[in-house]
């Protein structure tokens, strides 16, 4: 029996239609994502071209190429200069012209400080597509490798005693130097080299010594900022009950660097940081908030903290400047390593109810504790033991379930669907801006989903 094929001609003289348009389905992210920058105020990008010189890209390609590559898992120039030959997609975006990878890479260093009001433009666009509502949002954070090795980190103690080696050796250099006449030098060492080099390295330990001292000198202005509210409030008990606080005294810190305190050498502005396989990455705390209904990310900022504690306040700022027209949050849900009672009072002063847990929930609890309601507190209970109580509530525990099925899979999908792992540039601003264009490029994907 002959099996029918179909027929293959890779003579054709037309590979492509004759028309762009023609090139990709109706319904194609590549078509979303340029109508969506289309309607993008991009005149401050366009205006800061001198106009002088050769043509420049419009920056509505060089931006609807980046918005696609990092919604489809390609991030690098190089492979978004390739894809612009390879891919139907990326020709289409681009017009079937190609943008190289210089051009791509400065267009992505040069106008990341200007991404925050697209990724607002592109909120209010959801919006208006009727996609959009504020009320419950999701916060968490996750560890994104920055663009640095671990291994390029150098610790205080270890930049001291190294620094007191390359110091020996330098006047062992010098002390041959003088007496070159009178003493064999070992052959193949050159002096003046071997000088240079020492003296690049110690320059070099000199400033990341300057920078773990700095580094150290914040953290002791906010540990003894901590330590005297302590005091403060222990002082304001004792003096309310006339009786001796609880519990030990609040310890003074130690002002200076600690041994193990460390700066990198590629990336000064990244921290080592522990990774969910219980080991050690160098790393940013990248953080999201997630629209709970759309999955849509409404505040994302970069951390150098390696917990969460302190990441409450700056979201509640970046939300509290988001346009009155996409509604107002009413509810936050975070999980544990939020908790405490400044951002539980932060929550509230910014009208909005918290979700907090003390601590992580236990796995397979018993049935009568996930169906049965606490018994009530009074009114003049705290803020902080009314939040423990309401997420003990049958009606609790479910608002609080939509954390996990809400902001993990955006950072699930991100990191091991889309393969977002490692930031591509390096210091805090500009990963900071890598950041907003992971989310808008999320956002737009998602918004595509939606609008099906």
């Amino acid at each position: 029996m002959i099996q029918k094929f179909i027929p293959t001609n890779r003579d054709q003289q037309y590979l492509f239609p004759p028309a762009i348009q023609d090139w990709l389905p109706e319904r194609h992210l590549a078509r979303f994502i340029v109508d969506i920058v289309s309607q993008l105020n991009l005149r401050p990008l366009a205006e800061t071209y001198a106009g002088k010189g050769l043509k420049a890209y419009h920056p509505e390609i060089l931006l609807s190429l980046l918005f696609y590559g990092y919604a489809t898992g390609v991030f690098s120039s190089r492979k978004i200069e390739k894809a612009t030959y390879d891919s139907v997609a990326f020709r289409f975006i681009s017009a079937n012209t190609h943008p190289d990878h210089d051009t791509i890479a400065s267009f992505r260093k040069r106008f990341l400080k200007q991404l925050k009001p697209l990724f607002v433009q592109i909120l209010m666009l959801a919006r208006e597509m009727g996609l959009l509502k504020l009320g419950k949002v999701s916060l968490d954070g996750t560890k994104i490798k920055a663009n640095a090795s671990k291994h390029h980190a150098l610790s205080w103690d270890h930049a001291c005693k190294l620094e007191q080696q390359l110091q020996t050796e330098v006047n062992e250099l010098m002390r041959l130097a003088e007496q070159a006449d009178s003493e064999e030098i070992p052959d193949g060492m050159d002096i003046p080299e071997e000088l240079c080099r020492r003296q690049d390295r110690l320059e070099a330990i000199a400033q990341a010594k300057a920078t773990i001292e700095e580094r150290a000198a914040q953290r002791y202005a906010q540990e003894q900022k901590e330590y005297e509210d302590k005091v403060a409030e222990r002082r304001a008990k004792a003096e309310a009950s006339r009786k001796k606080p609880r519990g030990r005294e609040p310890k003074p810190p130690e002002p200076g660097p600690r041994k193990k305190d460390q700066v990198n050498l590629t990336d000064e502005e990244s921290r080592i940081m522990p990774s969910s396989d219980k080991g050690f990455v160098q790393a940013y705390n990248a953080q999201a908030g997630v629209d709970a209904d759309t999955i849509l990310i409404v505040e994302s900022h970069i951390s150098q903290a390696t917990n969460d504690k302190q990441e409450m306040d700056p979201t509640l700022a970046s939300l509290n400047e988001l346009p009155e027209k996409l509604g107002k949050v009413d509810i936050m849900l975070a999980d544990a390593g939020y908790y405490s009672d400044d951002n539980s009072a932060s929550c509230k002063r910014s009208g909005i109810e918290p979700y907090i847990p003390p601590n992580r929930d236990k796995h397979n609890q018993p049935l009568a504790a996930r169906f049965i309601d606490p018994p009530p507190l009074p009114e003049d209970a705290e803020p902080i033991d009314k939040m423990r109580n309401k997420l003990k509530t049958v009606e609790g525990r479910k608002v609080y379930a939509q954390r996990k099925s809400t902001v993990e899979p955006v950072f699930g999908i991100i990191k091991h669907v889309l393969g977002f792992r490692q930031f591509f540039l390096r210091g805090l601003e500009a990963v900071t801006g890598e950041w907003t264009l992971v989310s808008m490029a999320w956002n737009m994907k998602r918004m595509f989903a939606l609008n099906g």
